[in-house]
């Protein structure tokens, strides 16, 4: 079997909601509601999509957390709902959909790269589309699990990512430092505060993501 990490970028309500912010939406659904867990930052604006979307019969709030439970489905306004992709070519959605930074993050369980191949192809017709992960998995059971790493590390942007590696990659996080910030900057090609803000954001969001698994 293969599971494979899909990013779609397209105008729905939620992708939207999400653009250029720091919240993260994942969304359950059973057919005539969703379970929706929303965190990071504008959660309000994205609560109220929500709500003039699919309307919310449900809140709880803790924190800069909330899980929602909406009156109705979202699948159920839509006419490209990536359910009928998988289905053509026979592939499994794995639970929940996730919404960041203007795109939805899809988690595809195929039993053949032939069939996940050809859902990445459907969808890319359709949409733009980037494969985040992709691996082989031999079993689905309670000691080989799907969740991964990669299921628990936040969504970064592509410059937060960069500048984080870069900042890694040459020593910023030894002891003792082996670079600065400045230096950092220069090779991303920024300004030395703008580096220093992508980086502060990237380790928020990766704190905030790691501090409940120590």
């Amino acid at each position: 079997m293969y599971e494979a990490v899909f990013r779609i970028y397209g105008d729905g309500a939620y992708e939207q909601a999400t653009d250029g912010t720091g919240t993260i939406v994942e969304l359950w659904c059973n057919d005539h509601s969703d379970l929706l867990h929303v965190s990071g930052r504008d959660v309000e604006d994205v609560i109220e999509e929500v709500r003039r979307t699919v309307g919310i019969g449900d809140r709880l709030e803790s924190g800069d957390e909330q899980v929602l439970v909406t009156e109705d489905c979202l699948k159920s306004h839509l006419d490209d709902n990536v359910e009928g992709y998988l289905a053509a070519e026979g592939c499994l959605l794995v639970p929940p959909l996730k919404y960041a930074e203007g795109g939805k993050l899809v988690r595809v369980l195929a039993l053949t790269a032939d069939s996940l191949a050809g859902v990445y192809r459907a969808l890319a017709a359709d949409f733009d589309v980037t494969v985040e992960t992709k691996r082989e998995v031999s079993s689905v059971t309670p000691d080989a699990p799907l969740l991964t790493v990669d299921a628990v590390l936040p969504d970064l942007s592509a410059r937060q990512r960069e500048v984080f590696l870069t900042a890694y990659d040459h020593g910023y996080y030894e002891l003792p430092r082996e670079t600065t910030t400045a230096a950092v900057a220069e090779r991303v090609g920024v300004e030395r505060r703008t580096a220093e803000d992508h980086l502060r954001r990237a380790e928020k969001k990766l704190a905030d993501a790691l501090v409940e698994y120590l």
